[in-house]
């Protein structure tokens, strides 16, 4: 059988494959402008059971006595220096410092303390009915040194006021959250509150060298005692404005969980000898080249395969044109919004595990050819990845941020109450947090202060200027005084249909 196949024919079938085309495009076209103009935030709750007995409300008087109390906290030097040198003596004054400016606290009889490895704190909170889980609360005492010398526009340890901006070493890592919790069950018992679900607060002493006294030890006094908790919420991520191009107003990034991270270190040996004679190879050059490897080969990009996909999804309905097109269309968009990502080191970080070459150490004479290098390197590790088995590694699980989840609806009601222009998604720490130790409590783990952070203020974590608005610290306050009695109802409210 002979087939004929003649130009008509050709040109009709390629008539049909553009036609097919075209109206694939077409199809495309509709589904992304439709998904960009229809795509909203997750669906809202019913109407929420109102257990707010105390309305937030601060007077002068108020303002200007928890704004006191503040500045004394941050003139205090709690500095972690290593994992061996802490300021003990600062400690020991930051406890008294506590027990005299909430003396509500300090001698209710609905609140029990206890010292924990010499200097962290352990408050519970006893609530009126036993049967609902208890949650927690976490901040840290501690801070990293500071030094004057550095450029600081006010000393780091004079919680000097200026422009309206508290100064000084811990004013957002992470004293605003110790004090912001206090000062706030502070006022509630005052105004004769007595909480339905009880609560646990953990105030650690040593956060900013891995909390081995601190929160290890208050975990395995909870966990001795049978302790489980419904979630626990610790610093974080916080509210961001103006610092995400595209992003329309304000968003709140709660944190569902943190990067892990370990620690490899690398090393090299040569037979040493004078520097009049040099091998072809030094242990310098052999480890340099290692570690200009493994600089240069980055891991790879890893965007969609973690909860980071699901921040901008949230958001979406909240950017401009074009980035609201790109943000609700992720199932087509996604490798072009993750290729800009890893263009910058501080999203970068969200898409991959980091490789970061922190300490580098060889050499003893200028004449004398090493006989050992060895550098460190930082490892964050992406949330779909794992090491070894054999390697250790901090490694943290994903909390829920369902509408049926308890502990995320609750702070996302809270911002809501304090904050009603404010947006909110679940996000991702880069950072490390001691509240890792707490999985074995909680399966709900949250990270997020409500401290603002506008452009360049990424340069004051742990570095120079570190500073707070006086405004944003009555807010912390508020926001804390208000999530307590929002963690009291029984149930989460249905969600719409």
């Amino acid at each position: 059988m002979k087939i004929k196949i003649t130009k008509k024919t050709i040109l009709k079938f390629f008539g049909i494959l553009l036609l097919i085309l075209v109206l694939s495009v077409l199809i495309l076209f509709a589904v992304v402008i439709g998904r960009t103009f229809t795509y909203k935030e997750n669906t809202e709750l019913e109407q929420w059971q109102n257990t707010t007995t105390i309305y937030p409300g601060l007077s002068l008087e108020q303002k200007k006595q928890l704004l006191e109390n503040f500045k004394v906290a941050v003139q205090i030097p709690t500095v972690s220096f290593s994992e061996s040198e802490q300021n003990i003596s600062a400690l020991q004054e930051f406890d008294l410092l506590l027990r005299r400016v909430f003396p509500k606290i300090f001698s209710s009889s609905l609140v029990q303390h206890e010292m924990v490895g010499n200097y962290s704190h352990l408050l519970t909170v006893s609530g009126s009915e036993p049967d609902l889980e208890p949650y927690m609360l976490l901040a840290h005492i501690d801070v990293v040194p500071a030094d004057e010398a550095d450029g600081w526009d006010a000393p780091p340890f004079s919680a000097q006021e200026l422009n309206g901006f508290i100064y000084g070493r811990g004013t957002i890592d992470n004293k605003q959250s110790v004090m912001g919790i206090l000062q706030a069950l502070e006022y509630l018992l005052e105004r004769g509150y007595t909480p339905r679900r009880s609560f646990y607060i953990g105030l650690g002493h040593d956060e900013e060298i891995s909390g081995p006294q601190g929160a290890v030890i208050i975990v395995k006094l909870l966990k001795s005692r049978g302790v489980k908790l419904l979630y626990v919420l610790d610093e974080g991520l916080t509210i961001v404005d103006g610092v995400v191009d595209g992003l329309i107003g304000p968003a709140a990034l709660i944190g569902v969980s943190e990067k892990g991270k370990a620690t490899v270190k690398l090393s090299a040996s040569t037979p040493p000898g004078h520097s009049s004679m040099p091998p072809r190879e030094s242990s310098i050059g052999i480890l340099a080249s290692a570690v200009t490897r493994l600089e240069k080969n980055r891991l790879p990009n890893l965007f969609g395969h973690g909860p980071e996909r699901a921040t901008f999804e949230h958001l979406a309905h909240k950017f401009g044109w074009p980035y609201r097109m790109v943000m609700s269309n992720l199932w087509l968009f996604s490798s072009l919004l993750s290729g800009v990502l890893e263009g910058q080191p501080d999203t970068n970080a969200f898409v991959r595990t980091t490789t970061a070459v922190t300490m580098f150490n060889s050499g003893v004479k200028i004449n004398v050819m090493p006989a050992y290098a060895e550098a460190f390197v930082d490892f964050r590790i992406h949330y779909s990845q794992t090491l070894h088995e054999e390697m250790p590694v901090l490694e943290s699980d994903i909390s829920s941020y369902d509408e049926d989840t308890f502990g995320y609806q609750i702070i996302k009601k809270t911002v809501h109450d304090i904050f009603p222009q404010v947006t909110v998604s679940p996000g991702i720490c880069v950072g490390n947090t001691d509240s890792r130790h707490y999985t074995e409590l909680s399966p709900d783990i949250y990270r997020f202060a409500p401290s603002w952070y506008k452009p360049g203020d990424s340069a004051r974590f742990h570095g120079v200027n570190e500073r707070i608005s006086i405004q944003n610290y009555e807010e912390i306050v508020l926001f804390y005084f208000q999530l307590m009695q929002n963690s009291d109802i029984r149930n989460l409210p249905a969600p719409r249909i």
